[in-house]
């Protein structure tokens, strides 16, 4: 794995053109209304329910409307992070591939799973830990999307605790029962800034959901 920090380009030299073209399929389309007129009264944000409606049209579930809590500064440097090209790191194989088709599409940030990068896991550790590790030491001003692995989010909080260099966000979004909930408490006692998703629920389509919805909007901020 070879090193690459953030660009020092303005998006304009990225992409002189801004002609990065989405477009939305009639099917995700018809869901996202028929969202917009069941998920009743909030208190998100445009962004904040762009993100949201998304997760749910990739669930079904509408329990994430009380799940999902974005820090003050989240969206802004996520959408910041995306446009200037820092690297994109995964927990594991299927959060990559969620994400890996839209931004090739659009940004081409470089993008990791952690869990390939390991090929042994450290004593006391699994690959997936091991690897993430290595991540945040190559790429700490990267974008953490992390859909499976508690393990691996804990690990990261550790070093959040005592870091000089913060990544441009967090997306906590890991499924299931042993060590999930602890995980996302710890997220939230660091200062990252932050997308996380309450309890036990989450798994590697919220977290994809959630990060391609983030691309959505820097596209956004990029033709504005």
């Amino acid at each position: 794995m070879t090193g690459s920090s953030k660009s020092e380009n303005p998006p304009e030299a990225l992409f002189p053109q801004k002609d990065i073209q989405l477009t939305i399929h009639p099917i995700m389309e018809q869901s996202f209304a028929m969202i917009d007129g069941e998920i009743g009264e909030h208190n998100f944000t445009p962004e904040e329910y762009a993100i949201v409606r998304r997760v749910i049209h990739s669930t079904a579930d509408f329990d994430f409307k009380q799940l999902i809590e974005f820090s003050p500064n989240a969206i802004p440097s996520g959408i910041e992070g995306i446009i200037q090209g820092v690297p994109i790191i995964t927990d594991v194989g299927m959060v990559k591939q969620g994400i890996a088709g839209l931004l090739a599409q659009t940004f081409g940030n470089q993008l990791i799973s952690a869990v390939e990068v390991a090929q042994d896991a450290l004593p006391g550790k699994t690959r997936t830990e091991t690897g993430l590790l290595e991540c945040y030491r190559q790429f700490p001003e990267g974008i953490f999307v992390i859909g499976n692995a508690p393990t691996a989010l804990l690990a990261l909080c550790c070093e959040l605790k005592t870091a000089s260099v913060l990544p441009a966000l967090v997306i906590g979004a890991p499924v299931g029962f042993i060590s999930v909930v602890e995980s996302k408490t710890a997220l939230g006692q660091t200062p990252v800034n932050q997308v996380v998703v309450k309890g036990r629920k989450g798994g590697s389509p919220v977290a994809a959901a959630i990060f391609n919805a983030l691309i959505v909007l820097a596209v956004e901020k990029l033709k504005s």
